[in-house]
């Protein structure tokens, strides 16, 4: 936010010495817009949208070849329906972007929160409102937490549009054998979308907070995604099983169990709770660093 983006709300917030609450929303409309103004943001948009077409086209290539839609055994476990349903590419995409592209975007956006701010000279700016040290992170974490949802909805708007391009769209037959009409199947697509977002909040929490300990944007999002690929890693090792479950990616893939019919909660509550106890913990983390923090720059 620009020194020339302060409004006449936030003026008179500043000369009467109370935080209005009408200045938290329009430093959250700031932070939001300040976020997806960034070239870096937008290019990461594209390569999230880009995703989806490189997959439809690859499943459309070898079907095209005669490999028919038997799927690799390391494909997602729904990539073999694809050729069937369109839907289901919404399904692949967001299975193949969850596990890097999409955490490592947020992980780039919630690194460069604070201390982009930091590096550019603009942060002590931005303390001199009354809304204070607490309300600008809220509103810093709340702004990721809509590119969050941004991205993903990117990557399942785009998987849609591919795979509705490329492939014939119907009745859904879900994993668990049940066929549903396709706009149940859409609703289930998008209560899919909004748990992947919700699944990327930990790790928005561990960048905010990673953005905090440091002046450089670029240390923290080197660091932030560091730590994503490093316990993406020791998710993947049978013998840390007893400490896994606590790792923040090891429920992501839970979204699929919204494809049964019942659905299968359970994994799904493991996964919200742990998201939420991430963003708990390095959500105050982040507070407590951010609030006694000598701001210089």
């Amino acid at each position: 936010m620009s020194q020339a983006e302060v409004s006449q709300t936030e003026v008179l917030s500043i000369r009467s010495g109370r935080p209005n609450p009408l200045w938290s929303l329009s430093l959250f409309r700031n932070e939001t817009l300040t976020v997806f103004r960034r070239w870096r943001t937008l290019a990461l948009l594209g390569v999230l949208a880009g995703v989806p077409v490189l997959v439809g086209i690859a499943v459309k290539m070898e079907t095209g070849r005669g490999g028919g839609s038997s799927g690799g055994g390391g494909d997602p476990a729904f990539i073999n329906q694809v050729t069937n349903n369109g839907l289901f590419l919404v399904f692949t995409s967001l299975a193949v972007t969850l596990p890097f592209f999409l955490p490592m975007a947020v992980g780039v956006v919630a690194g460069d929160s604070v201390a982009g701010e930091a590096s550019a000279g603009t942060l002590r700016y931005l303390l001199v409102a009354p809304a204070g040290r607490t309300r600008l992170l809220l509103a810093k974490y709340a702004s990721t937490l809509v590119f969050c949802l941004a991205a993903t909805l990117v990557v399942a708007v785009s998987a849609l549009t591919v795979g509705a391009l490329l492939f014939p769209l119907g009745d859904v037959t879900l994993i668990s054998g049940t066929t549903v009409s396709f706009g149940n199947g859409l609703l289930r697509a998008l209560a899919i979308a909004g748990v992947v977002a919700v699944s990327l909040t930990g790790l928005a929490a561990l960048g905010l907070f990673v953005s905090t300990l440091t002046d450089s944007g670029i240390a923290a999002m080197a660091t932030t995604v560091g730590l994503l690929i490093t316990v993406q890693i020791l998710d993947q090792f049978p013998q840390l099983h007893a400490v896994q479950p606590y790792l923040f990616p090891h429920y992501w893939q839970s979204f699929a169990d919204l494809l049964r019919d019942p659905v299968w909660g359970e994994q799904l509550l493991r996964n919200l709770g742990l998201q939420a106890l991430y963003a708990a913990v390095f959500g105050s983390a982040a507070w407590a660093r951010f609030t006694t923090r000598d701001v210089t720059a």
